[in-house]
């Protein structure tokens, strides 16, 4: 049986569909999971053929164990993959030791770690200015790198998402900050940077034998308040001729600072008073509902493309379609026990409407957005326009209700 073994997934979303695609292109799909729950719930994976529980998705030597008993069972393993951070350099190196496909690894691995990136390109006109905090540190002296200039933005080195990355306005909250990431994560540093203003973009990026094919540039619209949580996805963003030169310049100067040779990344940036600058990047295409808004913005199934990669196939790229896309997020504004959503149904109904999507179950306990995990549906739609896009997804949004039991 022709395998693909895949190290992590998320119950929905891109590495879950990359799940669904392995199966649909006939291979025996292997799921390793640290989730105990995804085993009491394989029913709900029918895509998947085995599942297996992993405590540590890193430890390589139990990885291989489990991978040499694939092999007497008769599996035929033709890639390992992880569409998970932290585990897509990590599933790059067994792939290559086991001889399957040689991906640019120390590119993948430097880009899951965000004081290395900021390391890597301290030099680079994208990168913003920022310091490296240690807790034994005094506050005042950091101060001072930034001339005592707010807002700033915290950010753990190691985790990814929006949960912790905070805005600070003050000494206080900076202070607040450091003591709630510190509690957090076992790390000994934070990374601090200046707070850049500017509209943020999401650009999608494959690199197949160092040519360099940028995917997609998405605008993101950001709510405002203590995260960084994006509630809005436009394709494709709606860039001036010089805007688009200069941007493809800093993707294309990133990515040959990194040598990135083989892999995908995705990027965030700002333009910042016509300077880009790098937020983050991450060393895969980017979570959520991506794949279906490049999908149906480009007819490019970005995630077969990337399973097709790690296969050491030639991933097509061409772009078969051009369509306006808008993508709209779902939060609350109070934290209870989900008794009922409506409005599914009669948002689908809306033209130009391609997807409705709501994660949580009955009796599941909703907040108000921490992180990007606290968007609870999502709507797509598509036009002949990024205004008529937005307008559509929007309206058919508000058909959509959270009937909560306070807590």
């Amino acid at each position: 049986m022709q395998t693909i073994v895949f190290i992590g997934s998320n119950k929905s979303g891109t590495s879950r569909e990359a799940l669904t695609i392995s199966n649909e292109m006939g291979y025996f799909t292997v799921l390793l999971t640290n989730r105990k729950s995804f085993i009491r719930q394989m029913k709900e994976f029918p895509e998947v053929h085995r599942i297996i529980y992993v405590e540590d998705l890193l430890d390589k030597d139990h990885i291989l164990s489990i991978i040499k008993d694939l092999k007497h069972e008769k599996c035929q393993i033709k890639a390992i993959i992880s569409f998970i951070d932290p585990f897509v350099a990590f599933a790059g190196r067994i792939s290559q030791e086991l001889g399957l496909v040689n991906l640019s690894n120390d590119a993948l691995a430097i880009m899951e770690g965000k004081n290395l990136v900021r390391k890597h390109f301290k030099k680079n006109p994208v990168s913003p200015k920022y310091t490296v905090y240690h807790y034994d540190e005094s506050i005042d002296e950091i101060m001072k790198e930034f001339d005592d200039s707010f807002p700033l933005v915290l950010k753990s080195p190691v985790s990814n998402g929006s949960k912790d990355v905070l805005p600070v306005n003050s000494t206080e909250e900076l202070k607040e900050g450091l003591k709630y990431l510190k509690k957090r994560t076992p790390n000994k540093t934070v990374l601090i940077e200046e707070y850049l203003m500017g509209p943020q973009y999401l650009i999608e990026v494959m690199v197949v034998n160092g040519e360099i094919s940028i995917i997609a540039v998405i605008e993101q619209d950001i709510l405002n308040g203590t995260r960084f949580i994006i509630t809005g996805y436009s394709y494709p963003a709606l860039l001036s001729f010089d805007e688009s030169e200069t941007l493809q310049s800093a993707v294309f100067s990133i990515i040959q600072q990194l040598e990135l040779v083989n892999g995908t990344c995705h990027l965030e940036m700002r333009n910042v008073k016509g300077q880009w600058k790098l937020i983050e990047m991450n060393p895969r295409m980017s979570g959520g509902a991506m794949n279906r808004i490049i999908e149906e913005g480009t007819g490019i199934n970005l995630v077969k493309e990337t399973i097709k990669l790690f296969l050491g196939l030639e991933p097509v790229l061409e772009k078969t379609v051009m369509n306006y896309v808008y993508a709209k997020f779902l939060t609350i504004q109070s934290k209870g026990k989900l008794i009922k959503v409506t409005g599914k149904n009669r948002a689908l109904k809306y033209d130009g409407v391609t997807e409705v999507f709501v994660k949580p179950r009955k009796g599941a306990i909703l907040r108000e957005p921490q992180s990007l995990g606290d968007r609870y549906a999502y709507v797509i739609a598509v036009a002949d326009s990024s205004i008529k896009a937005k307008e559509i997804a929007s309206k058919a949004a508000d058909e959509i209700k959270f009937y909560l039991d306070p807590l």
